[in-house]
């Protein structure tokens, strides 16, 4: 199977590129909505204790996608973990949306107090080890997500683990640049879920592809030509409203309050 993915890859390096460029993507914005969360779980701490927390969030992820690619080739020959990818996808949008319209000026932490993971360890070990058990909980559970959407998207799993591992390298290194360049441009949170709700579109249309191969939308959607357009799109969607506020003002550059 292995040589057969290299030979894919060897065979059209573009479609491979275009392919990796979209599961960077798709794991970088993962990462930066996961590092996010993770960040408000450390908040309560001193502030020497909080990189030594997501330090060790950041060798939980290795540890947990690492274990979690291991069943990637059996869960990748499954036709409709595309749908179900991006069905999760869709879900992060709408859970987005959703929480834009109830959004309140309330305290950024996060109630650690109503996890029982924490609750359970917290008498035990300490509020600093308590919090790092919470933030390994969510490592794992972020973990099984991103390698799901991961493996949702491409039947190669070579390219699967170049993305995935790539996303983790981006929690550490791009995640945090990511979010203060959101917080400068406040409209990137928008461009971020659009771009994730594209992603997710893509791949739940894969099942009328599965169920109608012979027709010509299916022929596109499968094409080397869709793939490479989804990365031009994703990547416009980003950079053309940051390059018109700086000339233009449009959108207007707002810097969210933290």
């Amino acid at each position: 199977m292995i040589a057969e993915n290299i030979q894919q890859i060897t065979a059209d390096p573009i479609n491979a590129l275009a392919i990796i460029g979209n599961l960077i993507v798709l794991e970088s914005l993962l990462s930066v909505d996961n590092a996010a969360v993770l960040a408000t779980l450390v908040m309560d701490l001193k502030p020497q204790d909080r990189k030594k927390a997501l330090r060790y969030g950041i060798l939980g992820a290795y540890a947990f996608r690492g274990t979690a690619m291991v069943f990637a080739s059996i869960l990748i020959k499954i036709w409709w973990l595309k749908i179900a990818g991006g069905l999760y996808l869709l879900y992060l949008v709408w859970d987005w949306w959703k929480g834009k319209q109830t959004e309140s000026k309330e305290d950024d932490f996060i109630n650690k107090e109503g996890n029982w993971l924490y609750k359970a360890t917290k008498g035990a070990l300490g509020t600093f080890w308590a919090t790092v058990a919470l933030v390994e909980l969510m490592d794992m559970a972020f973990s099984m997500d991103n390698v799901f959407a991961a493996v949702a998207f491409s039947p190669n799993i070579i390219l699967v683990c170049t993305g995935v591992f790539i996303g983790i390298l981006a929690m550490r290194l791009v995640a945090q640049w990511f979010v203060q360049l959101m917080e400068t441009y406040s409209f990137l949170e928008t461009a971020a879920f659009i771009v994730i709700g594209i992603l997710g579109l893509k791949l739940v249309l894969s099942a009328w592809q599965h169920f109608f191969p012979d027709r010509a939308e299916s022929k596109f959607l499968g094409s080397h030509m869709a793939d490479i357009g989804t990365s031009v799109l994703t990547i416009a969607i980003f950079f053309t409203p940051i390059v018109t506020s700086l000339i233009f003002d449009w959108p207007s550059k707002k810097v969210k309050k933290t």
